[in-house]
């Protein structure tokens, strides 16, 4: 083989290789991903609701109404907000915390829940954000599952909301990422490493719970959800997945600036905190979405092909069936390019969110 045939080569086989895996996953998780259907909440569930709350007045008074309609404990904890998050979760009927001052080494989100947590009664304590839609028998689907799969931890994806082109651009890759990447199977392995969770729902029996200490098991990570999974699963507890489908909504960020800081910020840890993991990445998707649509490189046609399928499918795994869940297919290959500022985002030495700043 010529030498300069050798990169041409390496590219189609790595490319095909990678490709492949992403449609296997793809097709074992519509097949085996749980999903939440409504139902009704058994009698006498002991089920605490808990709402970490920094400045989400707005999200609050929407989403709220829903979370209080499933007919558990709901506890909200105003995490010293700007805005008027106490009063909006106090007139809408839930019990309202005063966050306490944030402790060294901790990040927001973690100490709120660990108060929470602290002030709960029931037996199962699900984690739940205020921009998180629960609609009529969420609860109910969520505690069939939970006693379905025996799980210590259930996390649930919602389904996303997004209505402008804005939060269109790189907000579904949070689907994405989980339906292509990681097959459902991978939970059954024995290793702590094989697991994965969502902060945007978590659902936990106290008991093994508060064995791990609580979110002081994970106080100064920013990706909380993923390191509990971890910890959890290494501890011997037992863990699972499910999408919110027409129980669990979410709609995550309004414009792509938001979705940006919010994906930035989370990039490292999802790389290990390697930041020299970033680039690759990036490279990689590069390669995969987008240069088939500059040059003809091998295997271009079913490469191009494959960059506007996966979004659409993914949608309607997921439960997003519109034309314009759809039509995102035709911004797979623009992909790398639009996450870009996000991965900018993720290499700086500090990360910031709801207004507090973290080293990373």
């Amino acid at each position: 083989m010529r030498g300069r045939a050798w990169p041409w080569f390496v590219y189609n086989h790595l490319t095909r290789g990678f490709m492949t895996y992403k449609v296997v996953t793809l097709l074992h998780n519509a097949l085996a991903f749980p999903r939440l259907r409504p139902a009704v909440t058994p009698p006498g569930a002991r089920v605490s609701l808990l709402v970490p709350a920094r400045d989400e007045a707005h999200n609050l008074a929407r989403t709220l109404p829903g979370l209080l309609a499933q007919g558990a404990e709901v506890i909200v904890l105003d995490d010293h907000s700007s805005d008027d998050t106490a009063a909006v979760a106090a007139r809408l009927g839930a019990r309202v915390l005063r966050g306490a001052p944030l402790p060294p080494g901790w990040t927001g989100k973690a100490w709120a829940c660990q108060q929470l947590a602290g002030a709960a009664t029931g037996e199962l304590l699900v984690f739940t954000d205020a921009d998180v839609f629960w609609h009529p028998g969420a609860l109910g689907g969520l505690l069939r599952e939970q006693a379905a799969s025996g799980a210590d931890l259930l996390s649930v994806w919602p389904r996303q909301d997004n209505r402008t082109l804005g939060e269109r651009l790189i907000t579904p890759l949070v689907e994405v990422t989980l339906l292509v990447g990681l097959p459902f199977a991978f939970l059954r392995l024995p290793s702590p490493r094989a697991g994965a969770a969502n902060g945007q729902v978590m659902a936990f029996r106290r008991a093994p719970y508060e064995a791990l200490g609580g979110h002081a098991a994970v106080r100064g990570e920013l990706l909380e959800d993923v390191q509990f999974a971890y910890r959890l699963r290494a501890a011997g507890g037992r863990q699972s997945l499910a999408l919110g489908q027409r129980c669990v909504g979410v709609r995550m960020y309004r414009s792509y600036p938001a979705s940006v800081r919010g994906l930035g910020k989370s990039l490292l840890a999802v790389h290990g905190g390697h930041r020299a993991r970033l680039p690759l990445t990036l490279g990689l998707q590069f390669a995969l979405y987008t240069l088939p649509w500059l040059l003809r490189v091998p295997g271009w046609r079913w490469l191009r092909l494959a960059s506007v399928l996966e979004r659409p499918l993914v949608n309607l795994i997921s439960g997003r069936r519109r034309g314009a869940d759809l039509a995102e297919g035709l911004l797979g290959p623009l992909m790398p390019l639009l996450m870009l500022p996000a991965y900018v985002r993720a290499l700086r030495r500090r990360a910031v969110w709801k207004g507090r700043a973290y080293r990373q």
